[in-house]
């Protein structure tokens, strides 16, 4: 059994990696690398949820970053709990051929609950005045206040919304390396998202995204030297490309055209119903899953979709099948965007009845994925005034509703999700030790990581 480290630079491509990846680039040229066909759908949980079963969608039961539970007729976003990945992980395979496997599972997502020795992963407080207050959430318990003792409260305002930095990827690499320095990990999983979130916001020639990718060389470095000081097998290794866009499509303002999508009132604004809905949108950035509640509209639902400039693929059942992303969970249409386009969850037709969580970072709230929530509103010339003001009102212990957040999504300059983008847009996989091919299906990653544990 060796040492094994797994780091997910989020974003990372053939597209980017060159003169500001100074040390990425001579890592790649002395080792081994190959490209990785993009998983499907190829969004942050999707793709990690098959590297560590070795399983596509239809067996892991990750169909997105969010889905519709028609249970609850609610629209749900970032769960954490691991069991929502059904298909057995690799550590327990691990643990099952060497009683002494352990694991450190650096916010990786699905980490609450995950059946390994040390994990972290964002975890705010939200107290009963609505404040929300940074904070993670690790096991065992203790290590949250070991680390925020030597590290600082988790930059959880860096890590996602209009202040991303790479504070946060920073946090997360200290915290890998304090956790790897005390308890020696066999398998170490560590998740760096800095440069995903800079290449959805400006084009890859942005001066802003070649700062970004300097940075997060920067922070690679610095991992790849400790661990290969302890002899580690390393593996680096991305989830998807962002590729430039400049497409928003708003298949929910359609349907609602249709009279297909139901809103409710609240206050002199739009809530989606989705329970009430004949047929609604769940977008997430390439990818849009359609369900359908009533049966009825299915064809024409699919007629229309099909008439819609921006999308390349309507998946229905079969196609569902080839993609395997056929589970419950799924939606009973799903869609793939043109590589220019990505979809919105916008539903409202003005501005001013968009619901109140809109123009704030309320990742759990909002029925779809929402790049926006990295612009503040640019219409204001004093939204920054504003965020000040608003911050002060909560430090000095006020309610407080930080709604400083952009409506326009032509804002968003990078997305991903579809698995037919051109292949400089493609994840990547870079191996201190030898890979299995120039092209890595994402299933097989597993056996990647297996093969540096136990030898093949």
């Amino acid at each position: 059994m060796k040492k094994t480290v797994v780091i997910d630079i989020v974003g990372l491509s053939q597209s980017v990696i060159g003169k500001d990846t100074p040390f990425i680039q001579e890592y790649m040229n002395r080792h081994h690398h190959a490209r990785i066909h993009p998983p499907f759908p190829a969004l942050t949980t999707a793709s990690q949820s098959t590297y560590i079963t070795g399983k596509s969608p239809s067996d892991h039961g990750i169909v997105g970053n969010g889905w519709y539970d028609r249970i609850e007729c609610e629209v749900k976003f970032w769960k954490q709990a691991d069991q929502l990945v059904s298909a057995p992980k690799i550590w327990e395979k691990a643990r099952e051929v060497d009683p002494d496997f352990t694991c450190s599972k650096m916010f990786w997502w699905y980490n609450m609950y995950s059946d390994v020795e040390f994990s972290a992963t964002p975890r705010p407080q939200y107290r009963a005045d609505g404040v929300k207050v940074p904070d993670c959430y690790t096991q065992p318990a203790a290590l949250r206040d070991e680390l925020q003792e030597e590290f600082g409260t988790f930059p959880l305002f860096n890590f996602w919304g209009p202040n991303t930095s790479v504070k946060s990827s920073q946090w997360i690499a200290d915290a890998s390396l304090w956790v790897d320095k005390k308890h020696d990990p066999t398998l170490t999983l560590i998740y760096l998202p800095h440069l995903d979130y800079a290449l959805q916001q400006y084009s890859h020639k942005d001066e802003r995204s070649k700062k970004s990718l300097r940075e997060i060389d920067g922070v690679v470095k610095r991992l790849v030297e400790h661990y290969e000081s302890r002899d580690a097998a390393v593996i680096l290794l991305s989830e998807y490309g962002i590729n430039p866009v400049d497409n928003p499509i708003h298949l929910n303002r359609v349907f609602r055209k249709k009279g297909w999508l139901a809103v409710r009132e609240e206050n002199g604004k739009e809530l989606l119903d989705a329970g009430a809905s004949k047929a609604f949108v769940i977008a997430d950035h390439q990818i849009g899953h359609v369900y359908i509640n009533d049966k009825s509209i299915h064809e024409a639902v699919k007629r229309v979709l099909e008439s819609t400039a921006g999308i390349a693929q309507v998946l229905d059942v079969q196609g569902k099948k080839e993609y395997g992303i056929d589970h419950e969970r799924a939606g009973d249409l799903v869609l793939i965007a043109e590589d220019d386009a990505w979809f919105t969850y916008y539903y409202w037709e003005d501005d001013k009845r968009a619901p109140d969580f809109a123009r704030s970072v309320q990742i759990h709230k909002k029925p779809g994925y929402d790049p926006a929530e990295m612009f503040f509103d640019q219409s204001n010339p004093l939204i920054k005034g504003r965020a000040a003001y608003q911050l002060a009102r909560k430090k000095l212990g006020f309610r407080y509703v930080m709604d400083v957040i952009s409506l326009d999504a032509s804002l968003v300059s990078g997305s991903h999700g579809s698995p037919l983008v051109s292949e400089e847009f493609h994840p990547v996989c870079i191996s201190s030790e030898p890979l299995p091919g120039e092209v890595i299906q994402p299933e097989k990653v597993y056996d990647v990581i297996w093969e540096r544990l136990f030898g093949g």
